[in-house]
């Protein structure tokens, strides 16, 4: 890996890709006029030491989840570092009051993605309630001898409920997929209610505890934020039934994993199903990845081509709009 620089031109338009992004993005960037773009041309993160290299005297950061940028990056970037725009929905690896305090714009991708996350949670929840990893296991293992009336039984979606923390446009996207499984009653919870969104599902505001205890999946799609660290802990999980499915497709430090792993290890929850963890990626010696009864992904819920693809260049569209002056695509608001 190397740092690839463009050819010469004026500081104004210097950029920073942290990443190897899909072609359509990097190329809305080379081909933007003045625009001079040096990308850690790589499938793996930037060490650390290159990203404060990297940074060094430009105008414009593309940064990736996987990347901190924090007060030192910052400094290291200099006052002239007008725009960070992030390929991603999630902005809790940015540190918002620094970037704010300096007057520094954010772009970010949402409603690109909503479509590809809310498949895979969907996907995720039925592999997690059915058992499929399991299932496919056992055929190649030799543990399938013939038809038997409980193996491998899982649980339905048919006349469930289902809790949804974080009813914002993934949340929503999500229940408009499980739908029409035949999901009996939609609970959500959150900042606060959001009777527009919850009209079309009915589903109901009810405190986080009232989720837990009526819920037979839960699945959670909220941002990462000071009051959603660790909220799905010991308590939460206590309060759910032995029978309830589980599902994280947000952030993962939204799980205290130490307490998840004990309600799947004890019996007290029936399954889970992440796509996020904490850290990512997850050790292969976790003590989550010895269970039956949890299906861990590799943070995959935007991963299909064309989503990919999309943020990308919306990412690019949301930088070049901030370093020129004018209203990004996507911006958020500080």
């Amino acid at each position: 890996s190397r740092c690839v620089p463009g050819p010469p031109v004026a500081a104004a338009m210097s950029v920073f890709v942290t990443r190897r992004i899909p072609a359509e993005g990097l190329r809305v960037l080379s081909q933007a006029s003045g625009c001079r773009v040096q990308q850690w041309d790589s499938e793996e993160p930037v060490p650390r030491a290159e990203l404060l290299a990297g940074v060094a005297g430009t105008r414009g950061l593309l940064c990736l989840l996987s990347d901190r940028i924090d007060r030192e990056v910052l400094d290291a970037a200099g006052p002239g570092l007008k725009v960070i725009s992030t390929l991603s929905v999630g902005f809790d690896h940015l540190a918002l009051d620094e970037i704010k305090k300096r007057g520094i714009r954010v772009g970010y991708t949402p409603d690109v993605l909503t479509d590809a996350t809310a498949e895979l949670s969907v996907a995720l929840l039925l592999s997690a309630c059915r058992r499929l990893p399991e299932a496919a296991e056992q055929v190649k293992s030799g543990g399938w001898t013939t038809w038997k009336p409980l193996w491998m039984c899982g649980y339905g979606l048919s006349d469930s409920t289902v809790g949804i923390i974080g009813l914002g446009r993934i949340g929503q996207a999500v229940a408009r997929r499980l739908k029409p499984f035949g999901v009996r009653k939609f609970l959500y919870t959150g900042s606060g209610p959001k009777p527009e969104s919850a009209a079309e599902f009915g589903a109901e505001f009810v405190p986080l505890t009232r989720l837990a205890e009526e819920s037979d999946f839960v699945v959670v799609t909220c941002a990462l934020t000071p009051a959603t660290q660790g909220m799905c802990n010991k308590d939460f999980f206590g309060r759910m039934k032995k029978t309830s499915v589980f599902v994280n497709t947000s952030r993962g430090a939204v799980v205290n994993q130490e307490d998840l792993y004990d309600a799947l290890a004890s019996g007290q929850i029936a399954a889970a199903g992440l796509d996020v963890t904490t850290p990512e990626p997850l050790p292969t010696d976790h003590p989550l990845l010895s269970l039956k009864n949890c299906v861990v992904l590799p943070h995959i819920g935007s991963a299909t081509y064309a989503t990919r693809s999309t943020m990308a260049v919306l990412a690019a569209n949301n930088l070049l709009a901030g370093l020129r002056g004018e209203p990004m695509p996507h911006e958020l608001k500080l």
